[in-house]
């Protein structure tokens, strides 16, 4: 492998320091970016039975706010349980955009990557063409310089070829799977608006119906 990287030359190392932040951004987002971890299913089931056992308590927005992205959406609703429907579709949206803008953490620069590692690739295949041009003289050409030439043209174009093909393709996955997770969490928390003031109306009517038997 160093051998390879030899033979590429000095231009092939921004593309290798560009191939260890990809990699790294991958494998942060694979782990980040899993259903349990974001919209977990269970969660609403379990909030809609904490809020119908002691309603809405601040132990519990605690605990939903360090839970998941999800949790923090749920908790930003649950502080607004008391305000009208809009008010409170309104707060649950604030959070999800901050959550969505959360997701898409380092998603900009793997798509960077992407772009700009052929990039750098041509850059190394024009150093190359120059050694390769150097090598050329009035009393003859030096076939060590040429065959280093051409090497670094070679190596530096299927360097950054390699990079960027699985960097898009991540970058590609990961901005879907961003926006399927915000579909996710977007119809679990209008569920939990839903419940909750179905909640409220059917505890209101309770409420007058109770005031009416009594007035008689």
């Amino acid at each position: 492998m160093f051998s390879l990287i030899e033979a590429a030359g000095w231009p092939v190392w921004p593309i290798i320091f560009a191939s260890i932040i990809a990699v790294g951004i991958i494998g942060e987002r694979i782990w980040s970016l899993r259903q349990s971890v974001v919209a977990p299913k269970d969660l609403l089931p379990r909030v809609l039975n904490e809020y119908k056992r002691s309603g809405v308590t601040l132990d519990m927005i605690s605990k939903l706010q360090q839970h998941s992205p999800l949790g923090r959406i749920f908790a930003a609703g649950l502080q607004n349980e008391h305000s009208p429907r809009e008010i409170m579709k309104e707060s649950i949206e604030e959070a999800g955009r901050v959550v969505t803008h959360d997701l898409d953490r380092y998603l900009t620069t793997l798509g960077t990557i992407a772009a700009l590692s052929p990039l750098m690739g041509l850059f190394g295949t024009l150093v190359g063409m120059i050694e390769i041009f150097g090598s050329n003289s009035p009393t003859g050409s030096n076939p060590a310089q040429l065959a280093y030439g051409i090497s670094v043209a070679l190596y530096n174009a299927a360097f950054g070829i390699l990079v960027a093909i699985p960097s898009m393709i991540f970058y590609r996955h990961f901005r879907a799977k961003v926006d399927a997770l915000a579909i996710e969490m977007e119809l679990q928390a209008l569920k939990l608006v839903e419940t909750i003031q179905g909640e409220r109306k059917s505890t209101s009517l309770r409420t007058d119906q109770n005031s009416g038997y009594s007035n008689r």
